[in-house]
C-alpha cells in the first residue's frame, strides 16, 4: 500500500489481488526487469510462476508461449488510440 522503489526509483501503483490461496494477479501501470519477482521478494513471497494475459488492452487469449500475433483492427498498446 505504501509503495515499494526498485533500484532506487519509486515505482508507479499496481494493484495487486489475491485470486486464491497461492496466486495474485497483478496490473502494472510500467514494466521494469523482473519487477513482479522483485515486488514480491520485497513483502517476502516466492514466485513459481508468470503468466502475462494482456499488454494494456490487448488480450493475449491463447496465444502459445513464443509466439506472436499481428494486431486486430482497432487494437493499440498506445494509449488513448
Amino acid at each position: 500500500r505504501d509503495g515499494l522503489s526498485l533500484d532506487g526509483v519509486r515505482l508507479r501503483p499496481a494493484e495487486v489481488e489475491w485470486l486464491n490461496g497461492e496466486q495474485l494477479r497483478f496490473k502494472l501501470r510500467e514494466g521494469r526487469k523482473r519487477q513482479i519477482r522483485r515486488m514480491c521478494d520485497a513483502v517476502g513471497l516466492e514466485v513459481v510462476h508468470l503468466k502475462r494475459v494482456a499488454i494494456g488492452t490487448v488480450k493475449l487469449g491463447e496465444l502459445p508461449v513464443g509466439q506472436w500475433r499481428y494486431l486486430a483492427p482497432g487494437e493499440s498498446f498506445l494509449s488513448g488510440s
